[in-house]
């Protein structure tokens, strides 16, 4: 193998181990993050793929002390929000294009459900980019799904307007606890080949249940008994978050089209 070869292998390999090196981080040291590092580590976030080229997201980094305190609230986040150094507010977002459009006398009203994925799928690319690219420059992360506790609220919070919705909001800065990695289920539970396979569930879940009850045990906070499969039994047991479907049509966007 040539030297070159060797280099590309071991920065491939590199990649690898930070993708799966991936904890949610939810105590920062104080250290701050310069503006410059962080607008670069968005940037390269936009070099995510987008549908059409639509780029259909916004980023909204609340410095504020009053609207990180009343976000955090809204989100039922606070000691995870308070304590980080960046907290951004990643928004799907379409009244952009809709200027785009305008400028070539299109009116494109109420968006359809096509739309909505496009710009749920945008942003939640974009964001994965940045998260990469953050822990790369050796920053912890932590995704906040709990801005859609109150997403009317938070939408006045930060004066977003119609076709624009927060979808999840992150915290960024220097990791101030180790986490360990979460087993992630085996590839062959999410890979099928040709056709979609359930059978092979019921192995794959008992072996997998026994791997995360021994990670939940044994982890270096917050231990508990149980497993997988309980805990999403327990998650998805009764509905959540009712309150999102009229929250978007509000937005512009008619999930019924």
């Amino acid at each position: 193998m040539i030297r070159g070869d060797r280099e590309l292998k071991v920065k491939l390999e590199n990649v690898l181990n930070l993708l799966k090196s991936h904890t949610s981080i939810r105590s920062y040291e104080s250290t701050e993050i310069p503006d410059e590092i962080l607008k670069q580590m968005i940037n390269s976030a936009q070099h995510a793929a987008s549908s059409n080229f639509v780029q259909a997201y916004s980023i909204i980094r609340v410095t504020d002390e009053d609207k990180i305190k009343a976000l955090a609230k809204l989100s039922k986040n606070e000691q995870q929000i308070m304590s980080a150094p960046v907290v951004l507010l990643f928004c799907a977002d379409l009244k952009r294009v809709e200027h785009a459009c305008k400028k070539n006398n299109v009116d494109l009203g109420d968006h359809n459900l096509e739309d909505f994925i496009v710009t749920v799928v945008d942003t939640a690319i974009v964001a994965q980019n940045f998260v990469v690219a953050a822990e790369s420059q050796g920053y912890g992360i932590c995704y906040i799904g709990g801005v859609r506790n109150n997403p009317e609220e938070i939408s006045h919070l930060v004066r977003l307007p119609d076709k624009v919705f927060p979808l999840f909001g992150m915290t960024i800065g220097v990791p101030a606890e180790t986490q360990w990695v979460k087993p992630r289920l085996p590839v062959e539970a999410i890979l099928h080949e040709n056709n979609y396979d359930e059978e092979k569930y019921e192995h794959i879940i008992e072996s997998y249940d026994n791997t995360m009850a021994t990670y939940y045990k044994e982890r270096l906070s917050n231990t508990k008994d149980t497993h997988w499969s309980e805990t999403m039994s327990e998650f998805l047991k009764s509905p959540r978050r009712q309150h999102m479907k009229d929250f978007i049509y509000s937005k512009g966007f008619n999930l019924n089209k």
